[in-house]
């Protein structure tokens, strides 16, 4: 028989470690003197503490290990295990990857967040503007047609639109556009505008302060961040306004949030 002391150097476990193990169950004392309250383990038990110490190396919880003494197939909780690491090991590798854009990009001007819009109803339109600053007149008066259809109309709190660029290309004259905006409840329809469910949508998300005019430095940022971090885009960029000229006097102010739906 081994004090407890003796067993610690065995096992290559502290004596803290062989107590917290003793009350979880998972490795009991051969015997505990009723006076002196001494523990004393048998030499057999050293097998058991290696498989602990191995275990728990490889990350599996208590509740785990004792699942595996209770009788479950270790190999399966190491499945999940892996799995679940696997997972870890991406998101660390992203982690990385932006830290290093970040430290290489001197002025720090654009960092990319990964985020998940939830489901939304939103209603809908789409059409050709002559040229991209008609959109400024074009947005608001497919808001004023939505609510002559259906007054009270409200929209999501959050508020959430966008606006979603559909020929496939850059174009300065006949940009085919559709604008999106998240409401409460699904209302009446027309030629022009339509209601549907938005599926809730993993995005990457960066914003742009200042002119329109050059808010392609900003695309360019991040389709080059997505392509050099392994993304696939599941869909066209969105372009929400969240200050512009309706609100802010200088361009400088102007804050655009481009969001690129990834898989």
């Amino acid at each position: 028989m081994l004090k407890i002391g003796d067993f610690s150097k065995l096992s290559h476990l502290t004596i803290k470690a062989l107590r917290f193990y003793e009350k979880e169950g998972l490795l009991k004392p051969a015997s505990v003197d009723e006076w002196s309250n001494y523990r004393f383990y048998e030499t057999s038990q050293l097998e058991t503490a290696a498989k602990i110490k191995s275990y728990r190396q490889l990350g599996l919880s208590i509740e785990e290990i004792k699942a595996v003494f209770a009788g479950v197939d270790v190999k399966e909780i190491l499945q999940e295990k892996l799995i679940a690491l696997t997972k870890e090991e991406h998101l660390i590798e992203s982690r990385i990857s932006r830290i290093r854009s970040i430290m290489e990009d001197n002025e720090m001007k654009y960092q990319v967040t990964e985020k998940v819009i939830p489901e939304k109803i939103v209603y809908t339109a789409e059409t050709i503007l002559k040229v991209y600053s008609d959109i400024m007149q074009w947005i608001p008066s497919v808001g004023q047609e939505c609510l002559k259809l259906n007054p009270g109309m409200k929209c999501s709190e959050p508020p959430y639109e966008f606006c979603e660029y559909l020929d496939g290309e850059y174009k300065e004259t006949d940009i085919h556009i559709r604008h999106n905006e998240a409401v409460t409840a699904f209302g009446k329809e027309n030629e022009q505008i339509r209601f549907k469910v938005l599926p809730e949508a993993k995005v990457l998300s960066i914003y742009h302060k200042g002119s329109y005019a050059i808010i392609g430095e900003a695309y360019a940022f991040l389709m080059k961040y997505a392509e050099q971090n392994g993304y696939t885009a599941a869909g066209p960029a969105r372009e929400c306004y969240i200050d512009g000229i309706w609100n802010q006097e200088s361009e400088e102010d102007w804050l655009t949030e481009i969001q690129l739906p990834i898989e």
